[in-house]
């Protein structure tokens, strides 16, 4: 079981380096909101890089467990499942910047060159997401495209992209609002790509 102040010092990471970034996340900053000193600090962490890998998986795991519990999960239709999650991302575009955009994109654009082991603790976590949407996206094809030229995780890994380049244009431009459009249209070509027919309801402003 993971100690409770190990806990806390986690969940204050994810919240200043959403907000701030790595670089201006400081160990002061996060044990005076994890409400801890900087002796509990070491007791748990080596240094800085140590907490972001360490954040960067306790991120992917709470990631997991609010797609493992949304609803989309309990549509047996896997191309309708598929479409489904892309509406569930884009309910959660509400709240704050730092509320809804991604621990791991946001470290992963900063220390990417500076940081090799944070970079691959946020690549290893993106990429575990990436192999279970492509799961469902594997099973779409079975479905809906027998003889598609293109594989499950090559989409998988575009729609990543899609969403990653959302929260950078929200972050640009201080709102939602563009990251719910780059969204709507991702949800139109999953549509097009499975030569999938729209209904009324399926339109709902999309």
């Amino acid at each position: 079981m993971i100690h409770p102040s190990r806990t806390k010092i986690l969940d204050a990471a994810l919240q200043l380096i959403r907000s701030k970034g790595y670089a201006g996340t400081t160990l002061d900053d996060v044990c005076a909101t994890a409400g801890l000193t900087k002796g509990g600090f070491f007791h748990h962490f080596r240094d800085k890089e140590e907490l972001a890998i360490a954040a960067a998986s306790h991120f992917g795991a709470m990631a997991q467990r609010v797609f493992a519990e949304a609803p989309y999960r309990s549509e047996s239709d896997p191309l309708l499942r598929l479409l489904a999650y892309v509406d569930f991302r884009i309910a959660l575009l509400s709240g704050s910047l730092p509320q809804y955009t991604c621990l791991l994109g946001t470290m992963v654009q900063e220390v990417y060159q500076t940081h090799p082991l944070i970079r691959q603790s946020c690549d290893d976590q993106i990429r575990a997401h990436v192999a279970e949407l492509s799961g469902d996206i594997a099973l779409a094809q079975e479905f809906y495209l027998t003889e598609a030229k293109w594989s499950a995780e090559s989409l998988a890994l575009h729609i990543q992209a899609v969403i990653q380049g959302s929260f950078i244009l929200a972050k640009a431009s201080g709102g939602p609002g563009v990251a719910v459009e780059c969204l709507s249209h991702l949800r139109r070509y999953i549509e097009l790509l499975f030569h999938f027919p729209k209904t009324e309801e399926d339109n709902h402003g999309q």
